[in-house]
């Protein structure tokens, strides 16, 4: 689904949230490789995203501007792409279809600043107006900001799963589930 441009004045600045267009697919490439190798706390190292075609990401941006159940919102500051977020149904199946995953990141040097905030708070507003009964995420362990963010906006802590992630370093880390209810 698409969602009408919303500008915020961010001290001084202009913070644009818009949806994806398929044309921005060259511009997040270099952005998911970036992103992933700035923090620990995505899903993917940077060097597993060198692979990926301009023809998945226009997939991906189509799988979530064609879909009335899934979105995906572009974060520009001052016309600089800075991050974006995105929600789909959870699971394929009609029994899933009341719950909607959501994904956040932005590039490092835009976090602390309000954005990830009014960003978070854009797509649950969207999530809501779609129908979903619940929402949730997953969030890796340490990641202490996120985490405290999420709480504000009243979601809760559900399960753990050990060593969800591992590191070239060999060390690893915990996913934490945590979910909002709706209704």
């Amino acid at each position: 689904m698409k969602i009408e441009p919303r500008t915020y004045d961010l001290n001084g600045r202009s913070l644009v949230f818009r949806s994806a267009e398929k044309e921005d697919a060259e511009m997040l490439l270099p952005y998911l490789k970036r992103v992933c190798g700035e923090t620990r706390f995505l899903l993917r190292e940077a060097d597993e995203c060198k692979d990926m075609t301009i023809e998945q990401e226009e997939a991906f941006i189509n799988s979530h501007v064609e879909n009335e159940k899934a979105c995906l919102i572009l974060a520009e500051l001052d016309g600089e792409y800075v991050g974006n977020a995105s929600f789909d149904v959870a699971g394929g199946s009609r029994r899933n279809s009341h719950r909607a995953d959501i994904g956040i990141a932005l590039y490092l040097d835009y976090t602390g600043m309000g954005i990830g905030k009014r960003l978070f708070a854009l797509i649950l507003e969207t999530i809501e107006k779609c129908g979903f009964e619940t929402a949730e995420l997953t969030v890796v362990e340490g990641n202490n900001r996120a985490i405290h963010m999420y709480k504000t906006f009243g979601f809760m802590e559900v399960g753990r799963i050990p060593k969800a992630n591992k590191y070239d370093d060999g060390t690893y880390a915990a996913d934490i589930h945590m979910v909002k209810s709706l209704n």
